[in-house]
C-alpha cells in the first residue's frame, strides 16, 4: 500500500471516528436535557411553539401542548407563556394557537400569555424572558423532548434556571428532528443561540 493511500485511509478513518465521537456526544447532551424534570416549584412556565398548519396543529405542537395541558392540570399555579409566531405559511402565530387548544380545554385565559413575535428558539426565550416578573428567573420550559437541551442552554445564557416537562416527539419526524437537533445543539455551544 502506497503512503498517499494509507493517508488516505487514515484520513477516512479519522472523519468517521469524529463522526461516531459527535453523534455520541450529542445524543449525550440531548438525553442530559431530560433533566431536572419539573415539579411545579416554577410559577412560570415557557410552552415553545412548533407548525401550525393551515387547518390544524402539526403533531409536535400537539404533543407540546398535551404536555403542557397535563403540567397545567397538575399546577394549577402555574402561568403559561405560549412562545411562537406567525410563519409565512402558518394562518396564525403559533402562541394563538396554543391559546385557543389549551382554552378549549379547560385553562383559564388569566393562565396564559402570549408571545407572538420570535422566529427561533432563542426569540422564543429571549422574547418570552421580557414578559416575566422582573424577579423570576427560574422558570419550566415545555417542548419535545429532542428540543430541550439546546432550550435549556439558551434559557441559562440568558441567566434563567430552567427546569423541563418533555413532550414525546411523533414517530414520524423522529429520525429527521433528531438529527437536525444535534446540528443545532453544536451550532448553540458555539455561537450561545
Amino acid at each position: 500500500m502506497t503512503k498517499a493511500r494509507k493517508i488516505i485511509m487514515f484520513v477516512c478513518l479519522l472523519v468517521v471516528a469524529l463522526g461516531i465521537l459527535g453523534w455520541w456526544i450529542t445524543g449525550k447532551w440531548i438525553a442530559d436535557g431530560l433533566e431536572p424534570s419539573a415539579d411545579g416549584r416554577n410559577d412560570y412556565a415557557i410552552v415553545l411553539g412548533a407548525k401550525v398548519k393551515k387547518d390544524s396543529l402539526s403533531l409536535s405542537l400537539r404533543y407540546r401542548l398535551d404536555a403542557a395541558l397535563a403540567y397545567a392540570n397538575e399546577y394549577p399555579h402555574v402561568t403559561l407563556i405560549l412562545s411562537g409566531g406567525q410563519g409565512s405559511d402558518e394562518p396564525m402565530s403559533e402562541a394563538e394557537a396554543m391559546r385557543q387548544f389549551l382554552t378549549e380545554n379547560g385553562i383559564a385565559e388569566e393562565r396564559l400569555i402570549l408571545e407572538t413575535a420570535s422566529t427561533s428558539t432563542y426569540e422564543n426565550i429571549l422574547f418570552s424572558k421580557k414578559l416575566l416578573p422582573a424577579d423570576v428567573d427560574a422558570i419550566t420550559i415545555i417542548s419535545s423532548d429532542f428540543h430541550l437541551a439546546r432550550a435549556k442552554k439558551i434559557a441559562e445564557s440568558l441567566h434563567l434556571t430552567p427546569d423541563v416537562v418533555a413532550a414525546k416527539t411523533p414517530k414520524v419526524v423522529e429520525a429527521k428532528s433528531n438529527a437536525r437537533e444535534r446540528i443545532a445543539l453544536v451550532k448553540t455551544l458555539i455561537m450561545g443561540k
